[in-house]
């Protein structure tokens, strides 16, 4: 059957449904599973960093194994890998874990969330334009932050049910069920189109190769290069204002064991994601360039992240959380496309990845920090010091607006 871009997109829309529906399972409760297993908020924040380390020390690994053996091989390695990890975290769990074990699982995990990262949008970029796609990459990418909000929101509140009603410890094997489900999926419908694998005997020399010109074409070039250094405060940050947002939460609503609330929390972001990828298209109009888009991110982000450090009041703080999850949802899908329209198609999943590895790396000093100022003072001021953490992204997306790229120019 000859390929379509909209078998091409359906595809993508279901195996991102999928792959955040497995993920988010354990998004609403995981700091309070790591807290439930002995760990103070320093460790747990730790831990999370444990996993962004993984993230920085294999993204560009996996990415160049996507550029080389396949996208649809890395998506299958990833399933894999995750499911395993997502198990060995779990042990830990059980066994009330010295602070090694979760250093090694949480590596562990980053490794198996790298196999996605680039090879699942290069695949969808490459796939489209060997369709002959005229639609626009924001359109596919809204849509996908639509899908993954709506998986998200149903993973995260039925992950918090099934810890309120069984234990804590059960969304961590449903996780690893429903990726073992997704690898199955992928196995039968997802194909590389438009990217042919490098020859097995070539490999290595491939990979040396694609990490060569990744660097050229990606970090050499200053229009990905300030774009990539502003995101380890952005996505530093957001990692630990979503993680923290769980105990936070509790704290505020007055009973540490409502683990729904948890998990409301991280519905309410995936509510926020769903409306986010649905204003897209509206976004577009107010705005003539993308870069303008994430200077405007950057800065609401902020001031939110600041009101966040001063409220004491659940619903206010809920309310808060929705506007911040708003913001961040409306601006990914600009940032995506505005790299994937300056990167060529052969070292896509490589410069993706390696994007993805840096912003990872800010979370790897920046979780500890941040959860050190919660235990020694308050999760409200951990907040403010993310927020001064946060407007540091803001000269380096200026840098690269200055640039003037053509990727930059909003049609």
């Amino acid at each position: 059957m000859k390929a379509t871009s909209a078998g091409v997109v359906r595809i993508y829309l279901v195996l991102t449904l999928l792959y955040t529906l497995a993920a988010s399972f354990i998004w609403g409760v995981n700091t309070l599973f790591l807290l439930d297993a002995g760990l103070n908020n320093a460790q747990a924040f730790a831990a999370n960093a444990f996993f962004t380390l993984g993230q920085v020390l294999f993204e560009v690994p996996t990415g160049i194994v996507a550029d080389t053996l396949g996208r649809r091989t890395s998506y299958l390695i990833g399933t894999i890998t995750l499911a395993i990890s997502t198990l060995l975290y779990l042990s830990g769990w059980y066994t009330h874990a010295s602070m090694w074990w979760w250093a090694i699982s949480s590596i562990l995990l980053g490794l198996g969330f790298t196999f996605f990262s680039g090879a699942t949008e290069a695949w969808l970029v490459d796939a489209l334009a060997f369709t002959k796609y005229k639609g626009s990459l924001e359109s596919v990418f809204a849509k996908a932050q639509i899908v993954g909000g709506i998986a998200m929101l149903t993973g995260s509140v039925a992950g918090g049910l099934i810890a309120q009603f069984t234990n804590i410890g059960v969304p961590y094997i449903v996780r690893a069920a429903v990726l073992g489900l997704t690898f199955v999926v992928a196995f039968f419908w997802m194909k590389d189109l438009g990217f042919t694998p490098k020859p097995r005997g070539k490999v290595l020399k491939s990979m040396k190769e694609t990490f060569t010109t990744s660097i050229q074409f990606g970090f050499k070039n200053p229009s990905i290069r300030w774009i990539m250094l502003a995101s380890p405060w952005s996505v530093g940050v957001s990692f630990y204002a979503f993680y923290a947002m769980q105990p936070f939460l509790l704290k505020l609503y007055g009973d540490p064991k409502a683990y729904m609330i948890a998990g409301l929390a991280a519905a309410i972001v995936a509510g926020a994601q769903i409306v986010g990828g649905i204003t897209v298209p509206y976004i577009k109009n107010l705005f003539s360039r993308r870069t303008s888009v994430l200077l405007t991110g950057v800065i609401v982000s902020t001031v939110l992240l600041l009101l966040l450090g001063f409220t004491t009041n659940f619903y206010i703080a809920i309310a808060l959380l929705i506007v911040w999850g708003l913001v961040s949802a409306a601006t990914a899908p600009v940032r995506q496309s505005y790299l994937n329209g300056l990167i060529p198609s052969e070292q896509r999943a490589t410069v993706l990845s390696f994007d993805s590895l840096i912003g990872s790396s800010g979370g790897i000093f920046i979780q500890p920090v941040l959860g050190r100022v919660a235990d020694v003072w308050s999760y409200p001021l951990s907040y403010s010091v993310g927020a001064a953490f946060q407007i540091i992204a803001l000269p380096f997306i200026v840098l690269a607006q200055k640039r003037h790229p053509k990727a930059d120019t909003i049609t």
